[in-house]
């Protein structure tokens, strides 16, 4: 178990009780945008067979689950927390509506943005979004999820000084006949107060993730720890190392009410990248 001290929050994510005005903004926007309550307050799931990671003794990687069936029970998880930095026109800056933004490779920035290229470990991610009420057994084809997540330095672009015009490891994609959607991307850092993770929202479709109107579904992935661990030793990300000593998942303020269905599986290696996976029913 690691460590938790009592310090200072870093600004970037400060848990749910820094960022429940901004969510009570989105889910009031999604009313005004037209969502019905059921869909406003649809319950994020994830399909329990394979969505736990595994990991051998010695082996720096976790083991991918099995996409291919849907054979466990959905477990309902909390909607949570998209933060104070999604670009999605809840907290200031809408990226979703500039062109450019629907792609699979987020490590660059795109329009008429600075142009910068966020450094790190390869990671490449697939989302599988499933139907809830088929017990996980449909996917959703023609959904869109809108992701985004910090950089090697624990800053988020378009908000964090530095890289307020850069707007790189933010992207959106239609989902496949497998109800699939994978981004490139590299290895997000850890800075103060949060566990490792990724963002992202689901919506019904791609024309409601392009107006952003309408979120199905709002939620954050987590990264396993050996993993990180293997991945924070190397150049480029040493603020992370400390950080991450003072975490542990079950005191993350977002993954301690349950971070089960939202536990990555990644394998891969520092040397050639990783691939991470993770279902959710919506």
């Amino acid at each position: 178990m690691r460590r938790h001290d009592d310090e200072e929050v870093h600004e970037h994510d400060r848990g749910l009780s820094y960022d429940l005005p901004v969510l009570a903004r989105r889910r009031m926007i999604r009313l005004l945008a037209g969502a019905g309550a059921g869909a406003g307050l649809a319950a994020l799931v994830g399909c329990t067979a394979g969505n736990t990671p595994s990991s051998a003794a010695g082996d720096t990687s976790s083991s991918a689950p099995d996409t291919s069936s849907f054979a466990g029970d959905c477990a309902t998880v909390p909607e949570e927390t998209a933060g104070p930095y999604p670009g999605d026109g809840s907290n200031g800056v809408n990226v979703l509506k500039e062109s450019g933004v629907v792609r699979s490779d987020i490590t660059g920035s795109f329009g008429d943005s600075a142009g910068g290229t966020a450094e790190g470990v390869p990671l490449t991610f697939t989302l599988t979004v499933v139907d809830a009420a088929s017990g996980c057994g449909t996917p959703k084809k023609g959904a869109a999820v809108y992701v985004w997540h910090c950089d090697r330095e624990g800053g988020y672009s378009l908000y964090t000084e530095g890289v307020t015009d850069e707007n790189y490891l933010r992207g959106v994609q239609e989902t496949d006949e497998k109800g699939r959607v994978t981004f490139t991307s590299v290895f997000p850092g850890c800075y103060t107060g949060r566990w490792p993770h990724i963002h992202f929202e689901v919506y019904g479709s791609l024309r409601d993730a392009t107006s952003a109107t309408a979120i199905t579904s709002t939620s954050q992935l987590a990264l396993p720890e050996d993993v990180c661990d293997t991945v924070y030793a190397t150049e480029g990300y040493e603020s992370s190392v400390d950080n991450l000593d003072r975490l542990s998942l079950e005191s993350d303020s977002v993954f301690r009410d349950g971070h089960d269905q939202q536990l990555a599986a990644v394998k891969g290696s520092v040397e050639e990248g990783y691939t991470a996976t993770l279902t959710i029913a919506v």
